[in-house]
């Protein structure tokens, strides 16, 4: 699906001066992170049946469904996972999307933290030039969640194409809470975040997560897409996408993950520099699959500062970068 969001543009007057990112800092996690897998149910389907399970291996009994119903983009699902299940994803709230059912968002009762590329999302800021950032493809809003947990005053314009799935953040994930708490820096459009975010340098940082139909968007094969999103960097400004990889699977069986997680980190690399040093990717580990994580700019000069900007559970995530050799 397309994942972008939606409100009111809200932008800096010129005259107004960002406000620094200050982190908060968190316990460290009783365990390493790690990642969940998102695989789709459908490839678990065979497994699952016969050791007597439903969602990603939970028993039936241990899930929940909230809301179920097909939007004019999305099949919609939203699962309650219980706290007694033996799962990574025990406790936690899930919006699936799709036909394949793929993992969009999660949201943990009790902490912030996904284990999941929502929280290499977060690693992000440090990095960053004073300025908003754009989250295209909101979904439920799990990165955003993270972001003003750590960040409480980063400037935030997401994009959601379908209201129904703003509409079910709101009722399921705690959004309207989250848009009270952040009035002022917090805004959440519905529209084509492709479209609307094109021209003029307005954001520090663009985290790109839009996929259709259980793949990443066709636009994001071609190169010119991620130039126009070059185009709306301040100077210093970054990119940071969610690539997919074998962890998704596609409605259309043609549009194999991997295959379109490489195409993508090409044309990202095509727009932002032909050098590998112009691109890093970071691969997580989704139960026996992959999926890829890539960002633009050159690599920091201080990776223990940027570490020691970060809390504890995510500085691991600093050292697993690579330059895209692909």
């Amino acid at each position: 699906m397309e994942t972008i969001l939606s409100c009111q543009f809200r932008f800096l007057a010129p005259s107004q001066e960002p406000k620094p990112i200050t982190a908060i800092r968190s316990r460290p996690s009783k365990t390493p992170a790690r990642c969940l897998p998102l695989l789709a149910k459908s490839k678990r389907a065979a497994q699952d049946s016969v050791n007597g399970e439903d969602e990603y291996g939970i028993p039936a009994n241990q899930v929940k469904t909230l809301a179920k119903f097909k939007s004019r983009h999305n099949h919609i699902r939203v699962l309650q996972v219980s706290r007694r299940a033996d799962h990574p994803l025990a406790g936690s709230r899930l919006l699936l999307l799709d036909r394949p059912g793929n993992i969009h968002s999660i949201s943990f009762l009790l902490h912030p933290f996904t284990s999941s590329y929502f929280d290499v999302f977060a690693t992000l800021p440090p990095l960053l030039p004073p300025g908003p950032i754009a989250l295209l493809g909101f979904g439920a809003g799990s990165a955003a969640r993270v972001l003003l947990h750590i960040y409480p005053d980063i400037e935030i314009h997401g994009w959601e194409i379908d209201p129904s799935v703003i509409a079910v953040a709101r009722e399921f994930f705690g959004l309207e809470k989250l848009e009270k708490q952040h009035r002022v820096n917090l805004s959440v459009h519905v529209g084509d975040a492709l479209d609307e975010t094109a021209g003029g340098e307005r954001f520090a940082g663009i985290f790109v997560d839009l996929f259709q139909k259980g793949s990443l968007l066709p636009e994001l094969q071609d190169p010119e897409t991620w130039s126009n999103l070059r185009r709306s960097l301040k100077k210093g400004g970054r990119v940071m996408a969610n690539c997919g990889g074998k962890c998704v699977e596609a409605e259309d069986s043609r549009r194999d993950g991997e295959t379109v997680m490489q195409e993508t980190v090409k044309s990202m690399r095509s727009a932002f520099g032909a050098a590998a040093e112009d691109v890093f990717v970071l691969m997580l580990e989704y139960g026996e699959s992959e999926g890829c994580v890539a960002m633009t700019g050159p690599w920091p000069k201080d990776t223990e500062k940027w570490k020691l900007a970060l809390p504890m559970p995510l500085r691991g995530y600093v050292d697993r970068w690579k330059p895209f050799t692909g």
